[in-house]
């Protein structure tokens, strides 16, 4: 492909590292309905802007999932521009960062801390946000469920316990690497997404994309519990009965992110230094690297580098 050329308010940027995430896989997999194609798949980029936009030349940025807004809709009015009616998103409908140049809305760049590698860095752009932004709509949880304990639950583990509350990790029955990390990295417990947990908890955060795991969820949790489910895309929730939903428990979708979160999040990751499991590979390696993670070989998180 040409290298790409910056228009106005859009920065050029030089991609020094690009994470993969399960909704790379979604698009790939055709999960997501129509992508812009031909498309370069990526959207947790860390890059040096090298034109155009806000940013000093050299300037290190990263760049979500949320690539444009339109800032006219009732929803960028209301400062909800997660749920923009036009968003376009970065690796589905513009050009993503499995690639060494990309261009990106000066709006949705970010200055990154200082202490985190580029690879370490590339997970902070969808899991940390995401992550982040699911935590903050599950409440104030003093015990909370992570269902899935990959790139984002490994982040908001380490998240939770710098805020005090209590963790307890659920993986795909067997997984016994992801449940040492999640004990490496604090939590009070780990066991199967088939369990459940030694305590009722306050609310659970489903990252794992498989419908059935909302009933198990609500089963976990007690009354008033919060069960978010923190993917863009999940297979069919089974039917399950009322008396799993009764006493104010609630069930919440997560969609993608504020500039907002983003500031925030990337603030705390400034001050409480994250420890990011990843594993750098060749971007050559692309699709070696989806294949791993749809099988669940990839144990925290995984970044290309150009």
């Amino acid at each position: 492909m040409p290298d790409p050329r910056p228009g106005p308010g859009q920065v050029l940027v030089r991609v020094l590292a690009c994470g993969v995430c399960r909704t790379d896989l979604h698009v790939a997999d055709g999960e997501l309905p129509d992508p812009k194609l031909p498309l370069v798949l990526g959207h947790e980029i860390v890059g040096v802007a090298e034109e155009g936009g806000r940013f000093a030349k050299g300037t290190r940025v990263g760049v979500p999932w949320l690539g444009w807004t339109c800032g006219e809709c009732e929803y960028c009015r209301a400062g909800r521009e997660n749920l923009c009616v036009r968003a376009r998103f970065t690796g589905y409908q513009i050009d993503g960062g499995y690639s060494e140049w990309t261009v990106a809305d000066e709006r949705y760049c970010f200055a990154l801390p200082d202490q985190y590698p580029d690879a370490q860095a590339a997970p902070l752009m969808c899991a940390g946000l995401i992550g982040y932004r699911s935590l903050r709509i599950a409440g104030d949880p003093q015990r909370l469920g992570l269902y899935g304990f990959g790139a984002a639950a490994h982040l908001l583990a380490q998240v939770a316990r710098a805020e005090g509350r209590e963790v307890y990790a659920f993986t795909s029955p067997g997984d016994r690497d992801a449940q040492e990390l999640a004990l490496q990295l604090g939590a009070a417990w780990a066991g199967s997404s088939l369990e459940l947990p030694p305590v009722q908890l306050d609310a659970a955060i489903l990252f794992a994309p498989v419908g059935a795991l909302v009933p198990q969820a609500l089963r976990a949790v007690r009354k008033a519990g919060v069960v978010v489910c923190g993917g863009i895309h999940m297979s069919d929730i089974p039917s399950f009965p009322y008396r799993l939903l009764w006493e104010e428990r609630v069930v919440r979708s997560v969609a993608n992110l504020t500039r907002r979160d983003a500031e925030e999040f990337l603030a705390l990751a400034a001050r409480v230094p994250l420890d990011v499991r990843v594993t750098a590979h060749p971007l050559g390696r692309a699709n070696e690297v989806l294949t791993a993670l749809r099988s669940g070989r990839v144990v925290g998180a995984a970044a290309l580098v150009p």
